[in-house]
């Protein structure tokens, strides 16, 4: 039976062709960047299903359905809000309304997330504030509360190197656990370090050998 007192919040795009991964895009094309995208969901997918806790999928534009989202594991809701820190703050106001006691929300573009590092993020909030999961590109690839902490996802510059420094001045009262950083798949530069992506890579360099 899963703890009905965490809850794991993940953030994801609709599965459209042109609109998600388009940095990525730039360079291996939108089939391709799709591809990446939906491999990405699956593994956060596989190392989410088996936490002790609730898991509550964000959809960026509409509710998917017979989806990879199983309902039998994953409830589903519409991500509400101007920009992302609002739409972050709404889903976690949402949760601590319902009781939850440990929230943690993350994104879906790390094909370095593992189960452990959502265990050790749920296990820190015994005796943290927060827990923060580092992004190498200077945002955060999680982010954990255990009550909503005020502005903390206000006054910031989304998708920009400069969220994670704005967040922790945010938090300097507050008592605080960092998770080891892990970098997100946001470039083709980013797919060099996975053979499981070798191919979208390959299509690039067949791409500029026959020009």
């Amino acid at each position: 039976m899963k703890n009905e007192k965490n809850l794991i919040l993940i953030f994801t795009r609709n599965l459209q062709l042109g609109k998600v991964k388009t940095r990525l895009a730039k360079s291996i094309g939108n089939q391709n960047a799709l591809a990446v995208y939906k491999l990405l969901l699956e593994h956060t997918r596989d190392e989410v299903i088996a936490l002790d806790a609730t898991k509550r999928v964000g959809y960026s534009n509409y509710l998917g359905n017979n989806d990879l989202w199983n309902e039998d594991h994953f409830e589903k809701f519409v991500q509400e809000g101007e920009d992302l820190g609002a739409r972050i703050k709404h889903a976690f106001a949402k949760a601590f309304s319902e009781q939850f006691e440990k929230v943690i929300i993350i994104g879906s573009d790390l094909y370095d997330l593992q189960t452990q590092h959502l265990e050790e993020a749920l296990r820190s909030l015994d005796t943290y504030d927060a827990v923060i999961g580092p992004a190498l590109d200077g945002g955060y690839y999680l982010f954990g509360m255990k009550t909503l902490l005020p502005g903390v996802f206000e006054n910031k510059n989304w998708g920009t190197a400069t969220v994670l420094r704005d967040t922790r001045k945010d938090l300097d009262n507050y008592k605080v656990r960092f998770l080891e950083p892990l970098n997100d798949i946001d470039l083709v530069e980013d797919l060099e370090a996975y053979p499981e992506f070798a191919e979208y890579i390959s299509s690039v360099e067949k791409q500029f050998a026959n020009q």
